[in-house]
C-alpha cells in the first residue's frame, strides 16, 4: 500500500506542494528517493532511518521507495525528512490520518528530534494558498509559522511527538498576533543619529526626500565631509515596516536562513553596507540554487556603497535592471528565480582620486585626465537610475568646533518621512505601490501633474541640461515627494526648482 504526507519546496520566494509517497516492496532493504532531489534531500534516507529506530519503532524491512511530486520541480533542502519519516511510519501502521490539508516540514536529527530549517515562512504560506489548514514544524519554527494568520500550527521537539499528538496527546497549538507582534517592536533604537552630524543642512535634507520617497541617492565629497556618517544615520529616519512589507522581507531572511528564532518577524528596514571587493553574484545573488544577494537583502531598506568608483565596473553595471525594475531575475540552465529588490540606493564617492577636488583648505593634485577618467567609472546609464545627485563640502574649522545649539535629531526627521509615506500609501493603495520612486511613466501622467509655472522651469532645464526621458520623469518623482513632504497635493514650482538642485 502507498501512503502519503504533505509538504513543500521553495523556488526563489514561492512555494510549491509536494506529495511524499512511500511504497515497501519485498527485496533487500535499501531506501531509495526519486522525484528530483539535491544531495541534502538524498542524505535523508540515512537521518530518516536512525531517527525511526532511535525513536522506539520499527523500520520496514523491504526495499522503501520514496517519490516527491511533482517529479519536474527540483526539491532542495532538509525539510523532506519529517515528511519521508512520517510517510514510513504510516505504512508501518502507524495511527497517522490520511489528511490532504494536513502538512509537515522539518529536519530529523539522528535521535529523532527535530531541527530548525530555513524558508519555513514562504513555505507554510504556500501551503495556506493549496488549502492546507493544519502544518507541524520544528518548535524553533513554532512562531516564524505562526505569522500565517488562518492556518493551525504544532510546533514538535521530536518526531515521537507527532505521533504522540494523534494518538491522544495532543501539541499546544502556536498563535502569534501578528499586527501586535509589529506595533511592540516598532521602537528601535539606532546607533547612529543626524543629530551627531554637524552642519551639512543641504545633504540632510536630500537624504530625507530619499527616505520618504524611495529615491536612490550619491553623495560626492572630500574626506572627513561626514558622508558615511549621514548614510549610516539614514536607517534611523526610514519609516517602520508596514505589515505587507514586513512579511515579504521575513520570507526573504528566512530562505536566506538569517532570520533569528527568537524574532520570528522582521520589524525594522534592513541597512546592507557592501564592500567593494563584493563579487557581482554577491551583489545580486547567485549559486547552483540560486539564493538572494545584497540587494534583495537590502529589500524596503537601505543598500549603501562606500567609495562607489572603487566597485568594479562590472559589480555597478549590474545594478541598472535591479534598480529600474524593482527586481532581479537569476537564470541557470535548470530554472529560472525571481526575487524582490525595492530598496534605497545610498552611494558615497570622492570627487577625483586624491579626493581633494574643490577642498578650500587642501589642493588637488590630480590632473584633468586623472578626474575624467576617475569620474568616468560610473556610466551615463547608471547616473540616470540615480534620482538624487549631492556635492558634500567639508566643514571649515569653524563650523567644525561650533557648538551652539543642537542638530535636529533624526526621531524629528523620521516624523515628517512617516507624515510623507502615509500620503503615498493612501494615494497609491489602489496601484500596488508604496513609494513615489516606483511610479511608472502611466502613473507620473497621472499623479504628477503641472501648472504652467512648473512646466515652463522644467522645458527649460530639460532644454539646456538634455535630460534625458528618464531623468526628466525622476524628476518629477523627487518633485512630487518634495511636495509631500510639505504636504501639498499640487506641484508647484518651488518644488521643481527645489528637485532640479539635487541633480549636481
Amino acid at each position: 500500500m502507498v501512503t502519503k504526507a504533505i509538504t513543500a519546496t521553495t523556488v526563489g520566494i514561492n512555494a510549491y506542494k509536494v506529495e511524499v509517497e512511500v511504497d515497501v516492496v519485498n527485496s533487500l532493504p535499501n531506501i531509495s528517493i526519486v522525484g528530483l532531489p539535491d544531495n541534502a534531500v538524498s542524505e535523508a534516507k540515512e537521518r530518516v532511518h536512525s531517527a525511526i529506530k532511535n525513536s522506539g519503532f520499527s523500520f520496514p524491512l523491504g526495499r522503501v521507495i520514496v517519490n516527491l511530486a511533482p517529479a519536474d520541480i527540483r526539491k532542495e533542502g532538509t525539510n523532506f525528512d519529517l515528511p519521508i519519516a512520517i510517510g514510513i511510519l504510516k505504512e508501518q501502521g502507524i495511527n497517522i490520518p490520511d489528511d490532504i490539508n494536513t502538512a509537515f516540514l522539518g529536519e530529523l536529527s539522528l535521535d529523532g528530534s527535530l531541527r530548525k530549517i530555513n524558508g519555513v515562512l514562504p513555505l507554510v504560506s504556500g501551503l495556506k494558498d493549496f488549502g492546507v489548514s493544519t502544518v507541524f514544524v520544528p518548535e524553533e519554527n513554532a512562531k516564524e509559522a505562526a505569522l500565517v494568520q488562518g492556518i493551525k500550527i504544532f510546533g514538535a521537539k521530536h518526531l515521537g511527538d507527532i505521533v504522540n499528538h494523534f494518538a491522544g496527546s495532543p501539541i499546544q497549538e502556536t498563535t502569534i498576533d501578528i499586527e501586535q507582534y509589529l506595533e511592540n517592536n516598532a521602537q528601535i533604537d539606532y546607533p547612529y543619529d543626524f543629530k551627531e552630524v554637524k552642519g551639512q543642512q543641504k545633504a540632510k535634507k536630500a537624504l530625507e526626500i530619499a527616505a520618504a520617497g524611495g529615491h536612490n541617492i550619491l553623495m560626492s565629497g572630500t574626506p572627513g565631509s561626514g558622508k558615511t556618517m549621514m548614510a549610516k544615520c539614514m536607517a534611523s529616519i526610514l519609516p517602520p515596516l508596514e505589515l505587507k512589507e514586513a512579511l515579504e522581507l521575513t520570507k526573504i531572511y528566512s530562505i536566506s536562513g538569517l532570520l533569528s528564532p527568537d524574532e520570528p518577524l522582521m520589524t525594522k528596514r534592513p541597512y546592507r553596507a557592501v564592500h567593494h571587493t563584493a563579487s557581482p553574484n554577491g551583489i545580486i545573488g547567485g549559486g547552483s540554487n540560486p539564493k538572494p544577494g545584497e540587494i534583495t537583502l537590502a529589500h524596503r531598506g537601505v543598500l549603501f556603497l562606500d567609495e562607489m568608483v572603487e566597485f568594479p565596473r562590472q559589480v555597478l553595471e549590474v545594478l541598472r535592471q535591479p534598480l529600474e525594475d524593482g527586481d532581479v531575475v537569476i537564470s541557470r540552465s535548470k530554472l529560472s528565480v525571481k526575487y524582490p529588490c525595492r530598496f534605497i540606493l545610498v552611494g558615497a564617492m570622492n570627487p577625483c582620486p586624491c579626493g581633494f577636488l574643490g577642498d578650500k583648505e587642501k589642493q588637488c593634485t590630480c590632473t584633468d585626465i586623472q578626474i575624467q577618467r576617475y569620474k568616468a567609472r560610473l556610466s551615463g546609464p547608471l547616473l540616470d537610475r540615480i534620482d538624487l545627485i549631492i556635492n558634500v563640502p567639508k566643514l571649515t574649522t569653524e563650523e567644525l568646533i561650533n557648538t551652539k545649539g543642537e542638530a535636529e535629531p533624526s526621531s524629528a526627521i523620521r516624523q515628517r518621512v512617516i507624515k510623507a509615506r502615509k500620503i503615498q500609501a493612501k494615494r497609491y493603495e489602489n496601484d500596488g505601490i508604496f513609494t513615489n520612486a516606483e511610479l511608472n511613466a502611466e502613473l507620473v501622467k497621472k499623479y504628477c501633474k503641472l501648472d504652467s509655472d512648473s512646466e515652463d522651469i522644467l522645458k527649460l532645464a530639460a532644454q539646456k541640461y538634455q535630460l534625458s526621458g528618464r531623468r526628466y520623469s525622476r524628476i518629477l518623482k523627487i518633485a512630487r515627494t518634495i511636495a509631500d513632504l510639505a504636504e501639498s497635493e499640487i506641484i508647484t514650482s518651488e518644488y521643481i526648482s527645489q528637485a532640479l538642485q539635487y541633480r549636481s
